[in-house]
């Protein structure tokens, strides 16, 4: 299908951008990437007036390092992210979720931005920015403001930023030396994940000192596992310590039955996923 007609805006800055934005009024939608919002233009699910391209604004772009924490600007594409030095060696969840993205096509085309403002349940990278206590800084009309993840992701496809507000930078704290890993179930390769995890642990002497645990498509937005966290906190970094943390997964989830999947499947998925996901990250065999 051939997307309805509408006018199309290519700012060089981010000040251009959020003026555009402004002046375009409701019935806007910005481009990043393009991976996810392309097939709903062709499709007429959505018939904005005006079409803000943000891939001219070079300063969204990149990874940096900003002392207790690094930087990655929204249009930052998921092949940069996965190849990025500073991402790997502070926030190693981010890169090894990011790995997993659909295909190398899409990786290399869609951006890290992106993916966190479509917020789809689904989607991989939702769970290792709350797991990880990232911050989105916002632009408008307004100014600039921070959100933390664990207020950022609304409702399905509902996300803090408004109309005429941009996405431009994700402030993760470095984890730096803690282990991580993300487990995901999927019916066939490149598939939305039924169910994922993504689990950070920080391990000293032998037992858990710190462990961060979200869940993806375990209800409208990414949940932070803390029944997990609390039970593995302190324990022995053991098959069994972790086996019997995951048995709290499910808790303070609301996961949907739909054609993959049912609810109860779900919740025994985040319980097998999450026992491999925090055994990976805190190097234990099963």
């Amino acid at each position: 299908m051939i997307p309805a007609a509408f006018d199309y805006v290519a700012p060089s800055s981010v000040d251009e951008a959020v003026q555009a934005l402004a002046q375009a009024g409701d019935e806007v939608k910005v481009l990043g990437g393009g991976q996810s919002l392309l097939p709903v233009l062709r499709m007429r699910l959505a018939a904005p007036t005006t079409l803000v391209d943000l891939g001219k604004i070079a300063e969204l772009r990149g990874v940096r390092d900003d002392g207790d924490a690094i930087v990655i600007g929204s249009m930052t594409t998921h092949h940069e992210v996965t190849r990025d030095s500073l991402v790997a060696a502070h926030a190693e969840l981010v890169a090894k979720t990011t790995r997993t993205v659909a295909d190398p096509q899409i990786r290399h085309r869609g951006t890290f931005g992106g993916s966190l403002v479509h917020a789809d349940p689904a989607g991989d990278l939702l769970a290792p920015a709350v797991a990880l206590g990232a911050e989105m800084v916002i632009a408008g009309s307004s100014g600039r403001r921070t959100v933390p993840a664990s207020e950022f992701f609304v409702d399905y496809f509902t996300t803090a930023v408004a109309p005429d507000e941009v996405l431009i930078e994700v402030r993760i704290p470095k984890h730096t030396g803690w282990g991580s890993h993300y487990e995901k179930f999927n019916r066939v390769a490149q598939a939305w994940s039924i169910v994922g995890v993504a689990a950070a642990v920080r391990s000293e002497g032998g037992s858990i000192a710190e462990a961060r645990v979200a869940l993806t498509n375990m209800g409208s937005t990414p949940i932070r596992a803390t029944g997990v966290e609390r039970a593995l906190v302190g324990q022995p970094a053991s098959a069994e310590a972790i086996r019997s943390a995951a048995q709290h997964a499910a808790e303070g989830t609301s996961p949907t039955t739909d054609g993959n999947a049912d609810a109860d499947y779900r919740e025994h998925l985040a319980r097998v996923l999450t026992g491999r996901a925090v055994s990976e990250a805190a190097g234990v065999g099963g």
